[in-house]
């Protein structure tokens, strides 16, 4: 005998779930609470490698490769927090979200919330086209780099991938991103579920 759902079904329930639950089951919370867990961990870990290669003055590709890496992790972490909304809308998504922030305690002063950054990394490719679209003249830098960000603030100098490890600043596309509020922010989701998990409760 089959156990799945119908469409019709499945969206039935999840509404029923959004508006009942606030979009996540009780029994259910230690499931998000190990799948954020695992995101803030990924990136976490990625931060501290970052530290680490800095210190042993690895090449400016693996550097810059491990910030990107940490970015990529803490990009997943905040879909969970603000997750992507269809046109159409999904109650059960909007309430999860809702949901988890409320537990986490964050709202959009939280570094996490920023879409700068987060569409930069999942449209990285998209990214790229639209910046070699532009027609630009003076130096140009495909190769990752380490060095201060105000090379970024240079009009002819066209920076694709840096990491200022001074002032804590990662360039993508001359644009800049501060990594210390985001590394803070990771670190305290990360605290946050291992307390939640002595209980298995988002509280």
């Amino acid at each position: 005998m089959s156990n799945s759902l119908s469409n019709e079904e499945i969206n039935e329930r999840r509404k029923f779930v959004a508006s009942q639950y606030s979009g996540i089951l009780p029994q259910y919370e230690a499931f998000y609470i190990h799948s954020v867990m695992y995101a803030a961990d990924c990136s976490a870990n990625a931060f501290e490698r970052y530290k680490i290669a800095v210190e042993e003055y690895e090449s400016p590709t693996i550097i810059v490769a491990i910030v990107q890496e940490a970015l990529t992790h803490a990009a997943a972490l905040s879909r969970f927090f603000w997750p992507i909304l269809s046109k159409k809308g999904d109650p059960l998504r909007e309430a999860r979200g809702a949901a988890l922030r409320g537990a986490f305690g964050l709202d959009e002063r939280c570094p996490l919330y920023s879409r700068s950054l987060r569409n930069a990394i999942e449209h990285y490719d998209e990214r790229l086209d639209s910046f070699l679209l532009v027609d630009r003249v003076g130096s140009f830098f495909p190769t990752p780099l380490v060095n201060t960000h105000k090379l970024a603030d240079d009009v002819i100098r066209h920076i694709f991938k840096m990491v200022d490890p001074d002032e804590e600043i990662f360039v993508l596309f001359g644009e800049k991103y501060e990594l210390s509020p985001i590394r803070d922010a990771v670190f305290d989701v990360y605290e946050k579920c291992a307390k939640m998990l002595l209980d298995g409760r988002l509280k």
